[in-house]
């Protein structure tokens, strides 16, 4: 008999698992392989040392909370999920065909409005939408680029077929666990990587300047480009900074920039002013422009909508974007791509009742014990309630929030996402897994190989957002 590995003892039960499955290579894998060398021991031993690392190097994110804000390490799971070539092209391709639709949509409905006249998608649930910003309204962009950098949430079912969760059009995070994820990697455990033929992540950085760079005003030749942070006290302040470096960009605040009178934006630097061409903002629409949208804010710049429409400016993603992120808007996706690129979508949304519609409410009132529950506009997790899941007293509290406000929730049905091995106490267990690809988008679009996997660390556990105690994986799609 061959000897033991790590793997023997694992049953990922009825689930779908991204590490056994035969579309992976089934136990019989690389990986498989690479995990007889260790025992249980070693493993957690090695892994403690990783994590210790993710500390000092200040890899963290800050959880707020009634007891104040607490900085956190995003918990790492060594054992990677793996994505075969053949899943990464399906992948790659439905995102790109999502994103494209996505500005699309965004393009019309701050012009046009043709997919609302044509009553594909009704009109008071863009317009009326939190995010729909009307003073945007008839402003072209370069590239009719709206959502420059995408998180396209998918999970897999049961059966291994992949579906879109959510779309964030607005400041998707965590790209930063990706990068430094596979970094941790190749120093703490490169006996694992070894001659797996795994396709990089390291280039992000050049990618996103290039891809900025290409929605920069007309006739800039060498547009330069800064991330604009709301500083230290943000949650991912890290992420920002990280970023900046990885572009080559200036990292700036609010109070570093100014805009002078023939609306072009400056930069301060010790040696005066310079010209900024391209604001990779990770600051929410309402706070960038305290002559435009709130006067109290002091951490955007006063005249920034002022360059915007000048067309001295971009604003990556664009002021209004969130519309495209709303969970009722997401449920009309399959028709948006069909109205604005004639296609199905290659990869299928989850089945999505929207209370607002009479007879999806009657259905999800009556269903509560099977659904989980989502309000609209919140992201992190907050607000979710997993039927199956819920105590009596969180069916009858969302039952009567729903009632109160309908057009504030969506339901879906429970889906069992897929699992992955994780490190646990015990050993290694299944654990439920998502995966969130960044899309970036200027003349044409881009998908970073891989993406950030969310791993639930709790048993049983469906909610793999950091802010409800989910940690991350390195994520190895595999060349041909």
């Amino acid at each position: 008999m061959g000897k033991p590995n790590l793997l023997t003892a694992y049953d990922a039960g009825a689930n779908f698992c991204e590490t056994t499955d035969k579309s992976v290579g089934g136990k019989s894998n690389a990986l498989s392989k690479r995990l007889s060398q260790y025992n249980l021991r070693t493993l957690n031993k090695r892994n403690s040392a990783a994590e210790r690392e993710l500390r000092n190097l200040g890899i963290t994110f800050t959880v707020y909370s009634d007891a104040g804000a607490i900085d956190r390490i995003l918990p790492f799971d060594p054992l990677p999920r793996m994505i075969s070539a053949e899943d990464w092209n399906i992948i790659n391709t439905g995102c790109i065909q999502r994103v494209t639709a996505l500005n699309e949509f965004l393009k019309d409905i701050y012009g046009k409005q043709k997919i609302l006249s044509d009553g594909v998608v009704p009109k008071e649930l863009v317009v009326k939408n939190k995010n729909f910003r009307k003073e945007v309204l008839g402003l072209k962009l370069a590239q009719d680029t709206y959502t420059h950098i995408s998180g396209v949430d998918l999970i897999r079912d049961e059966n291994g077929e992949f579906l879109v969760l959510e779309d964030n059009c607005r400041s998707p995070s965590g790209v930063s666990y990706v990068i430094e994820n596979r970094h941790l990697m190749m120093r703490s455990f490169p006996d694992l990587l070894e001659g797996i033929k795994i396709r990089p992540v390291s280039d992000y950085g050049q990618q996103l300047r290039r891809k900025l760079s290409e929605t920069a005003p007309p006739r800039v030749q060498n547009p330069n480009v800064v991330l604009l942070t709301p500083g230290v006290f943000n949650s991912a302040y890290f992420e920002h900074v990280f970023l900046a470096r990885e572009m080559g960009a200036a990292l700036v605040e609010g109070r570093d920039l100014v805009v002078d009178d023939d609306d072009r934006v400056f930069m301060k630097t010790i040696s005066g002013l310079e010209r900024v061409h391209v604001i990779y903002r990770r600051i929410d629409d309402d706070f960038l422009d305290p002559e435009v949208f709130r006067e109290d804010s002091m951490l955007g710049t006063p005249g920034l909508m002022r360059a915007l429409k000048a067309g001295k400016v971009t604003i990556a993603n664009a002021i209004g974007a969130g519309v495209a992120d709303d969970k009722a808007v997401y449920a009309y996706m399959p028709k948006i791509i069909d109205y604005y690129l004639g296609e199905d979508p290659v990869i299928n949304n989850v089945e999505t009742y929207i209370c607002r519609e009479k007879d999806d409410l009657a259905y999800v009132l009556d269903h509560l014990e099977e659904l989980v529950v989502k309000p609209v506009g919140e992201s992190g997790g907050y607000g979710i309630v997993v039927g199956p899941k819920a105590t009596k007293k969180e069916i009858n509290d969302v039952r009567r929030a729903i009632k109160k406000d309908p057009s504030n929730y969506i339901a879906q049905p429970m889906i069992s996402l897929s699992v992955c091995p994780t490190l646990t106490k015990n050993g290694l267990a299944p654990r439920h897994v998502d995966l969130r690809p960044y899309v970036l988008t200027g003349k044409d679009s881009w998908v970073l190989p891989g993406g950030l996997t969310r791993v639930a660390m709790r048993e049983g556990s469906i909610i793999v957002n950091s802010s409800q105690g989910g940690g991350s994986k390195d994520t190895w799609v595999l060349r041909k």
